[in-house]
């Protein structure tokens, strides 16, 4: 029986994992900047951690994710979402109590959700997040954008489009929410199951169904903006007021939901208007979620977040035709000649190794020329040349591989003549 790859994963074969890893230092280089510290959570929790932290109206939660009973008899769910998982650990940790706040971690790793694949999405995906705990300045709502921003500016994006919405307060959702139930009640028999069960737990999720986009009431559905309070109002317009400063151009967009119930205040999105992306072009989505820390039990604590899918980041750079600046190269493959020549040079390339240096050699017992080839592929800056003959004069030859330029160095201090050129 041939075995192949389940449904919706890849392999990430070496040639591409440098292009991953290119992508991960500039997150983590981006998070230092911003002073953003890594958090690393369990692959699996407990499904009440995202039950309860993404909410039971969600359709992650409804029909996507990949949960089981162990052998304990405990539901545990592998992970669809990073926020939830940080949230507990946040509450369980009592980072509340910390002396530096807000709270500025960043996630990176994989998550699970049981979706139909497509182009740049997968049942199992790389989410690159951040979420900040303890501040309920706009501020850093901004903050959190720029983030975001510098991080597919960095990569070299240029076709990005940052929509934002305020999605307000409690007080001004429940005004909004009874304006919607209104709006859509008399209809709700026209829509689908999903947005008929939602109408009384959550009617905002009607705005954000996919079957039923198109329908009329949609368009002409009370908008949140509309109902917002005078504070609501204040908050959502510093927010913009600081991405004025920053240069960042954004769209106000009163549609805008969101898929998870525990958003509030600031909402938005970062799509990509690269031709050839793809009808789906939302690539990171986040927003305020004030109220999520007290569902785990903690104490009122404020926190905004993204969450972005590598996946897509990598989708959004091949439709815009980038190619990362990533050097692949070696400092030095050893080519040796005969029985003792090779003997040799398996201690010497472990002693470049050891100081420092990338090296290799041979071990199919390949020819000299076939040896220099080996060399080229991985792109070798020099090749050290040893044979039997100047073993036993205790010379070696080092082959500039740029310039052609070859020299003959003791083999006592090759390692240190080495080191001396590369300084």
């Amino acid at each position: 029986m041939k075995l192949q790859i389940p449904r919706g994963t890849q392999d990430i074969l070496p040639e591409q994992t440098a292009v991953w890893q290119y992508i991960e230092n500039v997150a983590k280089d981006l998070c230092r900047r911003y002073q953003y510290n890594e958090l690393r959570t369990p692959i699996f929790e407990h499904t009440e951690v995202f039950s309860r932290g993404v909410g039971e109206t969600t359709d992650i939660v409804q029909k996507e994710m990949y949960t089981f009973t162990d052998r304990g008899d405990r539901s545990i769910t592998l992970r669809p979402e990073g926020t939830a998982a940080a949230v507990r650990s946040f509450v369980e940790n009592k980072m509340f109590g910390w002396a530096n706040q807000p709270v500025k971690l960043f996630y990176y790793g994989p998550m699970f959700r049981y979706e139909r694949p497509q182009a740049g999405r997968f049942r199992q995906f790389v989410q690159f997040g951040v979420e900040a705990l303890g501040s309920a300045d706009p501020a850093i709502d901004a903050e959190v954008i720029s983030l975001a921003m510098n991080m597919y500016k960095t990569l070299g994006l240029k076709e990005l489009k940052l929509v934002i919405n305020s999605l307000g307060d409690q007080e001004s959702r429940t005004k909004h929410r009874e304006a919607l139930i209104s709006h859509f009640q008399p209809h709700i028999g026209e829509f689908c199951s999903d947005c008929q069960s939602r109408l009384e737990k959550n009617p905002l999720r009607i705005l954000d169904c996919k079957k039923d986009r198109n329908h009329e009431l949609m368009n002409s559905a009370p908008s949140i903006l509309d109902y917002l309070n005078e504070e609501s109002k204040s908050y959502f317009n510093k927010v913009l007021q600081h991405l004025d400063a920053m240069g960042i151009p954004y769209t106000v967009d009163a549609t805008l939901v969101r898929g998870l119930d525990y958003y509030n205040h600031t909402a938005f999105e970062i799509m990509s208007d690269a031709k050839g992306f793809g009808a789906i072009t939302t690539l990171c989505g986040g927003g305020r979620y004030n109220g999520l820390v007290e569902e785990f039990g903690g104490p009122e604590t404020p926190g905004i977040g993204f969450a972005l899918s590598v996946e897509r980041l990598i989708a959004a750079l091949a439709a815009e035709g980038i190619t990362l600046p990533i050097e692949q190269s070696t400092d030095i493959y050893v080519v040796a000649l005969g029985e003792a020549a090779k003997d040799y040079s398996v201690k010497l390339v472990n002693e470049l190794r050891l100081n420092g240096f990338s090296a290799d050699k041979d071990y199919n017992d390949r020819k000299v020329k076939a040896q220099f080839k080996a060399a080229d592929r991985i792109k070798a800056k020099y090749v050290a040349v040893l044979g039997d003959d100047e073993l036993a004069k205790n010379i070696i030859t080092l082959k500039n591989m740029a310039t052609g330029e070859q020299q003959e160095l003791q083999l006592q201090t090759f390692i240190e003549e080495f080191k001396k050129q590369q300084a």
